[in-house]
């Protein structure tokens, strides 16, 4: 079964493709994709993972045609960006 993998950054995403057997996990596709390589400041301990904006655990199954997502840690408390925008006005 075909499985996108991505990964966002502030400025770009990567979309990867794998295929990869039924039963699968998203914590497989992940490892599959490449990225953990790519990228190794992804700690897929402590980052979130989900699909089509779901966070699951590691070892959730995945259907054909699911697009797993590797969230990243914000940098910045989006409420306490827009109270201080405002406190500007």
């Amino acid at each position: 079964m075909k499985i996108s993998v991505v990964y966002a950054l502030s400025d770009w995403q990567i979309e990867r493709e794998v295929e990869l057997p039924e039963g699968a996990t998203v914590g497989r596709a992940v490892e599959q994709s490449g990225l953990l390589l790519d990228f190794p400041k992804i700690d897929l301990k402590a980052a979130f993972v989900g699909v089509y904006g779901c966070v699951l655990p590691l070892d959730a199954t995945l259907q054909p045609g699911d697009r797993v997502e590797i969230y990243r840690k914000l940098l910045k408390d989006p409420k306490e960006n827009r109270r201080r925008r405002i406190g500007k006005r």
